[in-house]
């Protein structure tokens, strides 16, 4: 049975459950149990109704705390464990970029440097989706591309499932750049976005990205295990976790 991996909601427009990927070892992520998606200050009447339907009870929220402040956080309710875990440490405006700015090699150069600033978040953020339990954990930023991309795909890396997935699964994004465009546009009144690449997710950008953390650590799993100091149990227990 093929599943479909996008969740609908009205006003989220990048839930996405990273199930069915195949690992290398022929076991493939477990459906329902890992996802990503965009803002969850988004969610209200119906919405909200979804989201507690899914059974999630690990929020990781990777925005800064301004952006909590201005935007909203995923409503609290009984038995759903929240961490605010801001994994970017320098602030850019992407909307306001030159147009002739190359896509792929910006921001794979931003998520170089989310890889060295956001250490102790990001060894954080492993760490609770390993702990998690058996129910859902959400990972989520703004949009659902850039820190989400970056944080699904370390997750997909040390499950062994192969770079090309991972590579496809980040570009999904592209699917939901239109409607993240217009919430954008009505939440930002008498402002254009300058820059063509804003909101996109050429597979490109996370292609760079994954070679130059091997170029440099001699694989994800040596960045995550060297860079971030992440124990080596908790790489087998993602793996025990989410792999079936």
């Amino acid at each position: 049975m093929i599943r479909n991996r996008h969740v609908e909601f009205e006003r989220l427009h990048n839930f996405r459950d990273l199930g069915g990927y195949r690992a290398r070892d022929g076991r493939t992520v477990r459906w329902g149990c890992l996802y990503r998606a965009d803002s969850l200050g988004k969610l209200r009447g119906e919405d909200w109704e979804r989201f507690l339907a899914l059974g999630v009870r690990t929020v990781i929220d990777l925005r800064y705390p301004w952006e909590i402040a201005a935007r909203g956080r995923v409503p609290e309710s009984d038995g759903l464990a929240y961490h605010n875990l801001s994994i970017e440490h320098r602030p850019y405006d992407q909307a306001q970029l030159a147009p002739d700015t190359d896509t792929a090699r910006f921001l794979a150069d931003r998520y170089a440097e989310v890889a060295a600033d956001g250490v102790r978040e990001l060894r954080r953020a492993l760490e609770v989706i390993a702990e998690a339990g058996s129910a859902p954990v959400v990972m989520h930023c703004a949009s659902g591309k850039d820190r989400t991309g970056l944080l699904a795909a370390l997750v997909l890396a040390l499950l062994e499932v192969e770079e090309e997935t991972i590579v496809e699964d980040f570009a999904l994004t592209g699917l939901a750049t239109e409607r993240l465009l217009a919430d954008w546009v009505a939440t930002h009144p008498g402002r254009t976005p300058r820059w063509p690449g804003f909101a996109t997710a050429p597979g490109e950008v996370m292609r760079l990205c994954l070679a130059e953390l091997a170029a440099g650590h001699g694989s994800v799993r040596g960045y995550a295990v060297k860079k971030l100091g992440l124990d080596e149990a908790v790489v087998e227990a993602l793996r025990e976790r989410y792999l079936v």
